[in-house]
């Protein structure tokens, strides 16, 4: 930012970050490590949805995800371990951050079974070749076949081996409106390139329109695909591509927000 002093230049928080200190309550409780962890799941995922819903950026999620958890571990007078000692601070935020990555991960059994294979295979294998063999046993877990990811447009598949496509080899002509085996990994491939090329655009702006439908969906891919690309694969550029998507998420909404389908000629104006 721009308006920045100190941190100007630096590696620093896209978003602002306010902490409130409360004075313990007289009452706080001992717990158990499986007291404190099952509180984790139940306060944390609900918190971190509304992170997501705020456009928190992906980079900036396990910092702010601290917060709350944090507030789940402070309210106790202390949590112990199972030799009776307290619970160290550093424990509670590696705690904290696994939670995170079982919410993101647990995200993915909500897409639709081709993205769900997109997201194992990226994992494994990035955007390099790999064998059929074990591309088929993927897709064959989540119901469906390598043809079918490949007819989603997708996967190429050839000579025994398959490789998920790079975006600047994405079909230019792609209309999500016509695409009957329509997925939420193209959606987000698609609204990344233009992105990527046009920032905060009509044209971004018309896509996300179009897939208006599919947009939360979109969004918590994004999220999913900037933790793999930035903690599993080390692939900052990737990684970026999808925090720069989510930083400017509310901008982008607004702008589809402003576009008008014309339905008798199927034109698309946009109102400023």
């Amino acid at each position: 930012m721009a308006s920045r002093m100190i941190a100007s230049g630096t590696n620093a928080l896209a978003n602002s970050v306010v902490l409130v200190c409360r004075k313990k309550e007289n009452t706080a409780e001992v717990v158990t490590r499986a007291e404190f962890i099952r509180a984790l799941k139940r306060e944390l995922p609900p918190a971190i949805s509304e992170l997501q819903a705020a456009n928190i950026a992906p980079a900036d999620m396990p910092q702010s995800a601290i917060g709350p958890g944090m507030g789940v571990f402070s309210r106790y007078k202390a949590v112990l371990e199972s030799d009776d000692n307290p619970m160290s601070v550093k424990t509670a935020l590696q705690l904290i951050n696994k939670e995170l990555d079982e919410y993101l991960g647990g995200i993915q059994g909500e897409f639709d079974p081709d993205t769900r294979f997109a997201i194992t295979w990226f994992e494994q294998n990035g955007l390099k070749t790999g064998d059929y063999g074990t591309a088929n046993s993927i897709a064959t877990a989540r119901g469906i076949s390598v043809e079918s990811v490949k007819h989603a447009g997708i996967v190429d598949s050839a000579a025994g081996k398959v490789r998920i496509l790079a975006r600047d080899e994405l079909d230019d002509d792609w209309d999500p409106e016509e695409d009957r085996h329509l997925t939420v990994w193209e959606c987000l491939q698609h609204l990344v390139r233009l992105h990527e090329k046009d920032g905060i655009s009509h044209d971004t702006a018309v896509l996300l329109k179009k897939i208006i439908t599919q947009a939360e969906a979109v969004k918590d891919l994004a999220y999913c695909l900037y933790d793999i690309s930035a903690n599993k694969r080390k692939d900052a550029k990737e990684a970026t591509a999808y925090n720069a998507l989510i930083a400017d998420w509310t901008e982008l909404t607004k702008a589809a927000a402003a576009i008008h389908d014309t339905s008798g000629d199927r034109q698309i104006r946009l109102d400023i």
